[in-house]
């Protein structure tokens, strides 16, 4: 029976839409069964098997990405619930979650149709935002890299409290908050200051944006914990990010809660995989401006 695969490409990146095309051609004489969403196969001239991903994430042994982090933060969520594996294919930048860099696609393609693939599971954030008066959530979140609150271009500090169950853990002035998990321990919050997580550890990283303050520090709270944080300012120019990619405006006076949730993405990797090789690596090439 035929290996039934997803391709998903970024086809905003220049490059996506041949590597796309090259790359169907390559697993339907690899003998692979593929599935494409609608408009990938409009940018290719697919004829074969169409689906949203939703409906693609429930059928397939596992999904390519061609894209970049970005990409691939993109497709965890929208392959929920599902969540089968996902190869990154690395047209982007950096590339942290990727697994294969373009040069090296047809190389490595092999390894993991023959199923000799690990799968590397990384756990999401969810909550939901309460409005000031009570009742119905306003929101609900999903997030694989972090949660973002903070302030518009042109407004005020924000005045924030963060509660950690019932537990009031701070409260300061200062731009917003980063909640990340340890995935996105290498992303916005690493920026702003924060530790770089091992995938494995379970926990939730709170991290302020440009406090106002000398004694705010970057705060790794316990998984099973809930993190619940209040906003006051005397604007309403403040967004809610997740992944920084879907967002809302936040109210002052809301709280939002957020926790890791039961959810997890699966990301393919080569066997020998190492995340401590991948940062040394992906951080020196940040640092020389030379990324891919």
């Amino acid at each position: 029976m035929a290996l039934r695969v997803g391709l998903v490409a970024n086809l905003n990146k220049p490059e996506a839409p041949g590597v796309a095309a090259s790359l169907t051609d390559w697993l339907g004489r690899a003998g692979a069964e593929l599935v494409l969403p609608p408009d990938v196969a409009r940018a290719t001239g697919w004829r074969g098997a169409v689906a949203s991903l939703a409906d693609m994430a429930a059928g397939v042994a596992f999904i390519i990405v061609l894209g970049g982090d970005g990409t691939l933060l993109s497709v965890a969520r929208g392959a929920l619930p599902s969540s089968p594996p996902l190869l990154g294919v690395n047209l982007g930048h950096v590339g942290f979650l990727t697994e294969i860099e373009l040069d090296d696609l047809y190389q490595d393609m092999p390894l993991f149709l023959a199923g000799r693939g690990v799968v590397d599971e990384r756990a999401l954030l969810e909550g939901r935002v309460l409005p000031r008066e009570g009742g119905e959530p306003i929101a609900s979140l999903l997030a694989l890299n972090d949660v973002v609150l903070a302030k518009g271009p042109f407004a005020r500090l924000l005045r924030l409290r963060i509660r950690v169950g019932t537990a009031l853990l701070t409260s300061y002035r200062g731009d917003g908050v980063i909640l990340a998990t340890a995935t996105g321990s290498t992303a916005y919050s690493l920026s702003a200051g924060g530790p770089v997580l091992h995938p494995a550890v379970p926990g939730v990283i709170v991290t302020p944006i440009c406090p106002h303050t000398l004694d705010q520090r970057p705060t790794v709270v316990a998984a099973s914990e809930t993190v619940e944080v209040e906003v006051e300012a005397e604007h309403r120019d403040i967004m809610l990010t997740m992944d920084g990619q879907e967002g809302w405006a936040f109210t002052p006076g809301d709280r939002m809660q957020v926790r890791l949730g039961p959810a997890v993405a699966r990301l393919l990797r080569r066997p020998g995989w190492s995340f401590y090789e991948v940062l040394r690596k992906k951080i020196a090439e940040g640092d020389r401006g030379d990324a891919n």
